[in-house]
């Protein structure tokens, strides 16, 4: 004869997995991975308005890297091949112009705090400006395949 289970104990189960899951999709509990950019010229302290891979001879190089290092650092949130699930911005919308820079820019370095709740780390404090406009490429052309 098969055991019958109290609606508590039901009730009870299905809040343990719903509490679970919620962790699972939390933001800001993660430790960026670092990124290895050999092969990019080094951009210094200062951060360029631009992309400064963008229409250079370093660009596909930039590519390729960002290419890992979007999916080691971004995917979680933002969606794999930067295609967003709903979580995070699709980052794919980003143009690969002056608007579009600043504002991937802004955030990188500033991150996104709304009530005390980190929905972005301040990518800047844990990876170089090289990794992170590598990054920036990957998605220009990320962009440039949406359209």
């Amino acid at each position: 004869m098969a055991k019958r289970r109290s609606i508590p104990a039901l009730t009870l189960s299905a809040l343990v997995a719903l509490g679970g899951s919620s962790l699972a999709m939390a933001h800001g509990d993660v430790t960026p991975q670092g990124v290895n950019t050999d092969g990019l010229p080094t951009l210094g302290q200062e951060w360029p308005d631009t992309n400064p891979y963008r229409d250079t001879d370093a660009f596909e190089r930039a590519v390729e890297i960002g290419s890992s290092a979007y999916n080691q650092n971004c995917a979680r949130c933002h969606g794999l091949e930067a295609i967003s699930g709903g979580i995070a911005p699709d980052l794919r919308l980003l143009a690969p112009d002056f608007d579009g820079d600043d504002w991937y820019k802004y955030r990188v370095i500033n991150g996104a705090v709304r009530d005390g709740k980190v929905y972005m780390p301040k990518m800047a404090d844990y990876l170089s400006q090289e990794a992170l406009w590598a990054i920036k490429s990957y998605l220009d052309v990320r962009h440039d395949e949406m359209e």
